[in-house]
């Protein structure tokens, strides 16, 4: 492309970019042994550094600076994006870019810990969503459909929806595992031998390892080399885990495609006293289910921790257990339990708000119903119904109705005690009659929300169905529609071969 050339607008910049996306996951799953050799000069081509510029300023942390002090906001009141865009494309060219420490931010996890967030420049974060760009198609043909963290189109409500199905379904034991720090103890060497199985250009290579090498500036201003792990909070940092991740999701797809994939086989193993488990996994959170006893999923422990310890992780040994489903376990914020149907003998697995949800929802309630009586109303409002509606929505596909009767009744009392509060000279009778309409807190247009009414309603399970996102009919029809010469994508030499198959198919459990 002529480097003299204007840079594409964002229409005629995603369209490019999707028709080369969607041609490396074409390609990427016809042949599941293929190496990409030319994928550097895509990371620098023009309309991935222009998306990549609009991920990073649409991402919220785009207020937050890195150790330069720049914003998103500052390089437009400076230079401009035109500019920074120029120069990261020729440092990139040149094999001069070099990226700057992370800015450590401590942030407060449950229980008095401290999770460590790396905050990295706005420059690394735009060659970091170039990256991902480029090579999230290529590894989303392997990853697995037991992996639903951080993958487009996938989303927590379905490993819940999976776990409901398997738990229905007789694997009744599970392996509750965790995962000592991840993000801080991933090996290097054995995240970047996994990417060469995919990646053979090794400038492509080198950027991810400079990132990874990048170092951290801590809160007392010490800078720290990183030997293992990837920042959490990093634009590339969830791609990355899941294909250092994803060595256990092969694992336990391989023994489930071997010696468990059809029903006759699973029934043949369960006469001969063997155990069938699947694995469902959440970015690092993941749980194994068993169809067998305690002893079984106990003896899963080992195999997991052995299957970890390939790309330096370990598994927390407080934390790593072994639970029934009729006692109950959390999971990315459900509780999920079989219980007895009320009114009959039969029994069913159901999933809930886990307390600990429901406690965090409370207390941040609780943080902004607390002082600040310099607040409007309307304010305060605004603040609890974003809280409130997107709490709400993510636990809605559960049994969640007096979960959510109860959020509205607590909520309804913190938000009186604070107007009562904001005017301690009031009586009862004008603060109903000014504030309270219908007995719901209004002020203007702003009402709050009210989680009763939340409508809940079972997930539809998915499973393997979860189509990719990267289709040539959809570019096709972008094309079209925008007017843009689909030719222009021909740097990329094109490959007529196979219609494009799902990633990592595997058959589900029947019955």
């Amino acid at each position: 492309m002529n480097t003299g050339a204007p840079w594409p607008s964002r229409e005629e910049a995603e369209v490019r970019v999707l028709e080369i996306q969607t041609k490396l996951h074409r390609w990427a799953t016809d042949d599941p042994n293929r190496r990409f050799d030319d994928l550097y000069n895509l990371v620098c081509d023009p309309a991935f550094l222009a998306v990549a510029w609009e991920r990073v300023k649409g991402n919220r942390g785009a207020r937050s600076a890195g150790v330069d002090g720049e914003t998103v906001h500052s390089i437009e009141a400076g230079g401009g994006r035109a500019a920074l865009l120029d120069e990261l494309r020729a440092e990139l060219k040149a094999c001069s870019f070099e990226p700057l420490p992370v800015r450590e931010r401590m942030i407060p996890k449950p229980g008095g810990k401290q999770r460590r967030l790396g905050i990295a420049t706005v420059r690394d974060r735009v060659v970091q969503a170039s990256l991902k760009l480029v090579l999230e198609p290529i590894f989303e043909a392997d990853f697995k459909p037991c992996s639903y963290g951080f993958r487009p189109k996938r989303r927590a409500q379905d490993a819940i929806a999976e776990i409901h199905f398997l738990c229905s379904r007789s694997y009744e034991w599970l392996l509750e595992a965790d995962i000592s720090a991840c993000f801080d103890e991933l090996s290097h060497v054995g995240l970047l031998d996994r990417m060469r199985a995919r990646v053979g250009d090794k400038r492509v290579l080198a950027l991810v390892k400079a990132f990874l090498k990048a170092g951290i500036l801590s809160e007392d201003g010490a800078n720290r080399q990183t030997i293992t792990g990837t920042p959490q909070g990093g634009i590339l940092s969830p791609v990355l885990a899941n294909i250092a991740l994803s060595v256990l999701d092969e694992h336990f797809v391989e023994a489930w495609e071997s010696a468990m994939g059809s029903e006759s086989a699973r029934q043949q193993r369960r006469r001969k006293g063997l155990a069938n488990y699947r694995l469902v996994r959440y970015a690092d959170d993941f749980v194994v289910l068993v169809a067998g006893t305690r002893a079984d999923a106990e003896g899963l422990r080992a195999q997991v921790a052995e299957v970890l310890d390939r790309v330096g992780l370990r598994l927390s040994e407080e934390k790593t257990t072994t639970v029934h489903v009729d006692e109950g376990f959390d999971f990315l914020g459900f509780h999920i339990k079989r219980n007895r149907k009320r009114g009959t003998h039969k029994r069913f697995v159901y999933t809930y708000p886990s307390k600990k949800a429901l406690a965090a929802v409370t207390a941040r309630v609780r943080a902004l119903t607390h002082g600040s009586m310099n607040l409007s109303l309307t304010r305060l409002l605004d603040r609890l119904n974003r809280l409130l509606r997107g709490w709400t929505t993510y636990f809605r596909h559960g049994v969640s109705k007096a979960t959510f009767s109860y959020l509205d009744s607590f909520v309804w009392r913190r938000v009186v005690g604070w107007l009562r509060r904001k005017h301690h000279h009031a009586t009862w009778k004008w603060l109903r009659r000014r504030y309270l309409p219908g007995w719901r807190p209004t002020e203007g247009d702003a009402t709050l929300f009210n989680p009763a009414k939340v409508t809940v309603s079972r997930y539809r399970y998915r499973a393997d169905r979860i189509a990719s996102p990267w289709r040539a009919a959809a570019t096709e029809r972008i094309g079209s529609s925008t007017g843009v010469d689909s030719r222009r994508a021909g740097c990329m030499e094109t490959r007529t071969s196979g219609s494009e198959e799902r990633a990592g198919e595997t058959d589900q459990p029947k019955g």
